[in-house]
């Protein structure tokens, strides 16, 4: 049976209040629900920062947000491209500067269905290097900003990580021998979802104020696979938002927000739409597998993101 702590709409922003003094750093913030989270919390007084790659769509982005909110919302950019371990570093050295308290880092970009093995900078597979090692080093880099507002980690993840292998591929992290679009995606997904639950028990057994908590956006009409996906799937893809198995961006942003603001959430738990296949409707506890969640290998996953980002956590 779906959730029903929000009554039978779920959980959506007219439950917000105010959010005057409250600052949210979003990843991906200048398109699909990244944007219209934005959007939200905006609307409700708060302070955004984007973390964003592209200045160019982060100006459009911006001036859109002025035009609706007026020239005195408190949006503003940094720019951080998540497939780059040194600009991920630069990004947080400016908002630790800049930005005097964050009360919740969403963790909102991604690539996805990249269509043959790529590479980032740094070495790592694309996909697993930007959706994961990036914001594992991200939260890493702000975590004593954040722990200092007693704030949140919001991991945005995907449906996606029960299509894949449901483990980790330790013995081939840059998928060498079985790169595929799909399956390999999955994988960058549930290793984010592993590195928030693990971090859940760190900040447990040191007795840390941060709450962190793990969402997805459903089926959602985002830019996300006409971004990276190959012909195929921008196609199957297009076709597909034509059917009700698809809903808006600023619903797929309706979990993320809720995560970020509401109280009394279970933080080992999996939050987004509860209606067809969980893909869509209202928004609430959906449904987690428990290999999201095996200790063993999320300690040792977490032990491989160290060595990798060259980030050791102060935990």
């Amino acid at each position: 049976m779906a959730d029903q702590t929000f009554g039978p709409n779920g959980w959506t922003p007219e439950r917000l209040g105010s959010l005057e003094g409250q600052t949210f750093a979003i990843t991906g913030a200048n398109a699909g629900a990244g944007f219209q989270a934005s959007r939200i919390l905006l609307s409700k007084g708060a302070q955004v920062v984007m973390l964003n790659r592209n200045p160019d769509k982060s100006a459009a982005a911006i001036a859109n947000l002025e035009d609706e909110f007026g020239t005195d919302a408190k949006v503003s950019f940094v720019r951080m491209d998540l497939a780059v371990l040194a600009s991920v570093r630069e990004a947080a050295a400016e908002v630790l500067e800049t930005v005097p308290k964050i009360d919740a880092l969403i963790c909102n970009a991604a690539i996805a269905q990249v269509p043959s093995q790529t590479f980032t900078v740094d070495g790592f597979e694309s996909q697993l290097g930007t959706n994961h090692y990036g914001h594992f080093l991200l939260c890493g880099l702000l975590y004593e900003r954040i722990e200092a507002s007693k704030g949140r980690i919001v991991v945005v993840s995907s449906l996606g990580y029960k299509m894949g292998l449901q483990t980790m591929q330790f013995d081939d992290m840059n998928w060498d021998a079985n790169y595929h679009q799909n399956r390999t995606y999955c994988h960058s997904k549930l290793a984010q979802m592993m590195f928030a639950y693990e971090l859940q028990d760190r900040l447990a057994a040191a007795n840390k104020g941060v709450e962190v908590y793990v969402c997805h956006p459903g089926s959602s009409n985002t830019s996300l696979i006409q971004t990276s996906g190959n012909l195929m799937s921008r196609l199957l893809w297009g076709l597909m938002t034509l059917s009700p198995a698809v809903q808006s961006a600023e619903k797929g942003s309706f979990p993320e927000v809720m995560c970020a603001t509401e109280s009394g959430l279970k933080q080992r738990a999996l939050y987004g739409p509860t209606g067809f296949q969980e893909m869509v409707g209202p928004v609430g506890e959906g449904t987690l597998e428990p290999y999201a969640y095996e200790k063993p290998v999320m300690e040792r996953l977490w032990s491989v993101s160290e060595k990798a980002t060259g980030f050791q956590w102060p935990l």
